[in-house]
C-alpha cells in the first residue's frame, strides 16, 4: 500500500493506521484515530400503523492530534484521499492555534491493555433486524398493551430498534484494538382512560443480544398495567415523608450522584463530592459499582475512549467514597490516576463517564419495603432535572403512589420531591433485591427515610 494513498476500500484498521501515519508526517507530536462503521434500523407504529421507519449506514473517522500541549479533535465521513488529506491538515492546523494545556495528552502507555478481553458484545446471528421483523415486534408489543385492559384505549406508539457497529482505535503509542457490538430495544407507551381521567406510561426491554429481549407481549402487558394503575391520580398536600424510589427511578438517582463523582465536575469545583475520597457519604448498606467488564452488558467495552484498559471499580463501599470516575485529563488535573472511564463521541475529546453502574442489591423485596412504610410515597416517574451538583440540592417533579399502612393506597401526580443528595444517600434505610439490567444504569428499589414532598 502506498503511504500517500488513503485505503478507503480496505479495512477500518488499515484506514486508521494510514490516517495516524499521515498525521505524524504532517507534524502531530502525538495522535489517536478512531473509525466507526455502523448500521441501524428503527421502526415505530401507532395503533398498528407504520409511523416511523428509519435505516442508516455510516462510516466515519475521528482524529485527535497534539502539537506539544495543544490539541484538536474532529471527525469526517468524507473518506476520499483528497478529503482525508484536507481533514488531517485542517485538524493539525486547528491544534496549532489552540491554547496550550499542560494537562492534555495521551494516557500513560501502561494504561493500555496488553490483551483486549472478549466481552460478548455482538450478536453475530441477528446483527440488524430487518424492517418486517422490526415492525412485527413493535406491533406485537403495542397490541399486547391495548389488549391488556379495557381502559387502554389509545397509544403513543411502540418502537423497535436494532444496531450494529465496529469501533477501531489506534494511537501513536502503538496501541491498536477494535471491537464489534450490537444492541436491541423495544418500548411501548399506552394511554389509559376512564371516568374523565387519562394517563400514559411505558415499559421497555433492551439487550446486546436479540434473544435476551423480553417478549413483546410481556413488554406490552407490563406497559398496559403501568398505565392503567395511574388512573384516578390525585394531588396531595405538602409534607415530609419517607420516599421509596422504584427500580427505574432509583437508577436516575444513582446517575445524579455519580455525575458528581466524574472528573469534569470535580476539577471545575462543581461537585459536592470534591475532596471527599475516603469519607463516609452514604449509609453503610450502600455499595455502588461501575464495571465495564460485565460480559454482554449494555455499557460494557474492552477499553475506554482513549484506549485505557477497562476495569471494575467500587465508587462507594459500605457508605465510604472509595473512587472517582476519571479519564486521563481529569486525573492529571486532580493529581490522581485514570480509572479507565474516558467516554467520547467519534469526533469529540474524552471526558469521564460511568459504564455499567449499579447498586448492590439488599435483602428485602419491593413488597417488604412498601410494607415498612406507615405513610409515604412510592416514586415511579421522575420529571425535569432540578439537580445542583455543587451543593447536592435535589428537586424534581414526580409521580407515583401514596402508601398508607404498608399498602399502595392511590396514585398521585403533580408533585415535587426535594432534598439534598448527600443527606439522601446517608438516609438510605432499605435496599431491595430486585436488581435487573435494562440499561447501563441499574438499581434495586431504594427507601429513603424522609424527603420533602411539595404538592397542592
Amino acid at each position: 500500500m502506498k503511504s500517500g494513498q488513503a485505503p478507503t476500500s480496505h479495512t477500518d484498521l488499515e484506514l486508521a493506521q494510514w490516517a495516524l501515519e499521515r498525521a505524524r508526517a504532517r507534524g502531530a507530536s502525538a495522535a489517536e484515530v478512531l473509525t466507526l462503521t455502523a448500521e441501524a434500523l428503527s421502526a415505530g407504529v401507532r395503533l398498528g400503523e407504520v409511523e416511523k421507519l428509519k435505516s442508516s449506514r455510516e462510516r466515519r473517522i475521528g482524529l485527535r492530534v497534539f502539537t506539544g500541549s495543544s490539541s484538536a479533535c474532529a471527525s469526517t465521513a468524507e473518506l476520499s484521499s483528497d478529503g482525508l488529506e484536507r481533514f488531517i491538515e485542517e485538524t493539525i492546523a486547528l491544534a496549532r492555534v489552540t491554547a496550550r494545556d499542560p494537562w492534555s495528552g495521551l494516557p500513560a502507555p501502561e494504561l493500555h491493555p496488553r490483551e483486549v478481553p472478549e466481552l460478548n458484545l455482538e450478536d453475530t446471528t441477528h446483527r440488524v433486524i430487518g424492517a418486517e421483523g422490526a415492525l412485527d415486534m413493535a406491533r406485537r408489543a403495542e397490541q399486547a398493551a391495548l389488549s391488556s385492559d379495557p381502559s387502554i384505549t389509545n397509544s403513543e406508539g411502540a418502537e423497535f430498534s436494532s444496531g450494529w457497529h465496529r469501533l477501531t482505535f489506534v494511537n501513536s503509542q502503538g496501541f491498536s484494538a477494535a471491537y464489534n457490538a450490537t444492541s436491541y430495544s423495544l418500548v411501548v407507551t399506552p394511554i389509559a382512560q376512564a371516568g374523565g381521567s387519562m394517563q400514559r406510561d411505558y415499559w421497555y426491554s433492551a439487550a446486546r443480544r436479540y434473544e435476551l429481549l423480553k417478549a413483546p407481549e410481556e413488554v406490552g402487558l407490563i406497559a398496559g398495567r403501568r398505565a392503567r394503575r395511574r388512573l384516578g391520580a390525585r394531588k396531595i398536600p405538602t409534607r415530609r415523608a419517607p420516599i421509596i424510589f422504584d427500580s427505574e427511578t432509583a437508577g436516575s438517582l444513582l446517575g445524579a450522584v455519580t455525575a458528581a463523582a466524574c472528573g469534569h465536575a470535580l476539577y471545575t469545583g462543581a461537585s459536592f463530592l470534591k475532596d471527599r475520597l475516603g469519607t463516609r457519604i452514604a449509609a453503610p448498606s450502600v455499595d455502588l459499582i461501575d464495571d465495564p467488564t460485565i460480559v454482554g452488558a449494555l455499557g460494557s467495552k474492552p477499553f475506554d475512549g482513549e484506549g485505557a484498559a477497562s476495569r471494575r471499580k467500587t465508587l462507594i463501599a459500605q457508605g465510604e467514597l472509595k473512587s472517582y470516575l476519571l479519564d486521563s485529563y481529569s486525573a492529571r488535573k486532580l493529581g490522581l490516576a485514570s480509572t479507565g472511564n474516558a467516554s467520547r463521541g467519534i469526533g469529540s475529546p474524552p471526558s469521564a463517564a460511568p459504564t455499567n453502574l449499579y447498586l448492590e442489591p439488599g435483602p428485602q423485596s419491593p413488597e417488604e419495603i412498601i410494607r415498612s412504610v406507615k405513610s409515604g410515597l412510592l416514586v415511579t416517574e421522575m420529571i425535569g432535572f432540578g439537580i445542583n451538583l455543587v451543593t447536592g440540592d435535589y428537586s424534581r417533579g414526580a409521580a407515583g403512589f401514596w402508601i398508607e399502612d404498608g399498602e399502595l393506597a392511590y396514585p398521585v401526580e403533580e408533585i415535587t420531591i426535594a432534598g439534598n443528595l448527600a443527606q439522601m444517600m446517608r438516609d438510605v434505610e432499605m435496599i431491595g433485591n430486585d436488581l435487573e439490567w435494562r440499561s447501563s444504569v441499574a438499581s434495586p428499589t431504594i427507601k429513603i427515610a424522609e424527603m420533602t414532598i411539595a404538592g397542592a
